[in-house]
Formats: structure tokens, sequence, C-alpha cells
């Protein structure tokens, strides 16, 4: 049913998005990615001491397609083995977009697809997706005011722009890298791009002082 609305509202192939997330072989996919992630990640071990890293993932209880598989429920973490140490180190994810609720593909969709939003689109958004519309609302002001000022993408942007022109967050976004039904390399590409914001660190702004230089204590994090 709401695949002919996706074409008709947003100019998209039919099956495009329908597909994908009924597809448990894609979420199978973005997990094998995440693993990817964190054998990286233990293989580097501890970034404050240099010991090795224990298995430490944490629960999740992400909102999204129904069915997922079990390895949904947690995200792929480590901490320190080494006593009076024990810092925590949280891979990237393509499955989790930091502490949001939703699925990092479905907060990234909707988002692209609110085109304002109006009270139409957001009401068949939430209809779709189950999504509140206060937290629509919310990840419009995050991709439209903390985003672009994300060090993550002041630094990043240099890989898109002049290549493609980036006028809507996440919606010019996902125009650049998904381009076909089913594009999984589309997607994966996408996250993988995407995947620093899914820590506190690549979220964080750095804001400079009068004289346009850099102030160590004026950092905050969203």
């Amino acid at each position: 049913m709401y695949s002919v609305w996706f074409c008709t509202t947003f100019g998209v192939p039919p099956t495009m998005y329908h597909k994908l997330l009924s597809d448990a072989t894609f979420w199978a996919f973005l997990f094998d990615i995440d693993e990817e992630f964190a054998e990286a990640s233990r293989a580097e071990k501890c970034p404050s001491c240099g010991c090795r890293l224990h298995c430490a993932n944490y629960p999740r209880k992400p909102r999204g397609p129904r069915d997922l598989p079990d390895e949904y429920r947690f995200r792929l973490s480590f901490c320190c083995a080494r006593d009076g140490c024990r810092k925590r180190v949280t891979p990237p994810s393509v499955r989790f977009l930091g502490r949001k609720v939703y699925l990092g593909v479905i907060v990234v969709l909707v988002s692209a697809m609110r085109q304002g939003p109006t009270p139409r689109r957001v009401r068949k958004l939430t209809e779709v997706f189950g999504v509140e519309r206060r937290t629509i609302y919310r990840w419009r002001d995050f991709w439209n005011e903390r985003f672009p000022k994300t060090t993550f993408w002041k630094l990043a942007r240099a890989r898109l722009v002049p290549v493609f022109e980036i006028v809507d967050f996440p919606r010019s976004l996902l125009e650049a890298f998904v381009h076909a039904a089913d594009d999984r390399d589309g997607w994966e590409n996408l996250l993988r791009f995407l995947s620093p914001i899914s820590t506190t660190k690549g979220l964080e702004i750095k804001v400079s002082d009068d004289r346009g230089r850099p102030a160590e204590d004026a950092r905050r994090r969203v």
C-alpha cells in the first residue's frame, strides 16, 4: 500500500524501500559490516593503555521493521581488560545512529522523505513507520541545524562537494549514494559514510572564539 505513496510523493521506484525494509538478508548484511568495524577496533586495543579489549556489548531495543535478527538486541562494544582502566570502546555502526531508538536506515529514510515536513507527509510517515510527530521534527532539527555544524561533516563534505550538490539533509545524501531499487551497495556506502556519527565523538561540534580560533573549552556534543 505505502509503496505507491512513496512513488507518487517522493519520485522513487514503488518497490525500492518496500523490498529493502522487508528483506531479512539486508539486516543481516548490516550486522556483518558492524562485526567488521568491531574486529578492527578490537585489533587496535585500548586507546588509553594499549591493553587488550574484552567484549562488553550493551543491550538495545531498536524500533524499525518487525522480526529483526536477534543480533539487533545489542550493539557491539568493548572495554579494556586492565583493572584500573576499563575504558569502553564502541566501534562505529551502520545499524545504529548514536543513541537514537530507531535504526539508522529508518532515521535517514524518514528524514529524507519528510520534505518540510507538511502535516500530510508527517501524518503519512507516522502511519507507515510508527514514528511520532515529535520524533520526526526532532530528526529534522538534527539534520538541518546540528549535523552541518559537526566536525565530521565539515571534513567529510569535501568528499562529496562539488561532485554532488548538497541542498537538503539527509535527502541529498540519500540521492547521492542510493541510485536504484534495492541498491544494497548504495546503502552500504551511505551508511559507512555516516558511521562516524554513530559514536559520541563523531557528533562533536567545535566552536571558535571571537577571533576565529578554536576554543578548547567550547565543545559540546549533540
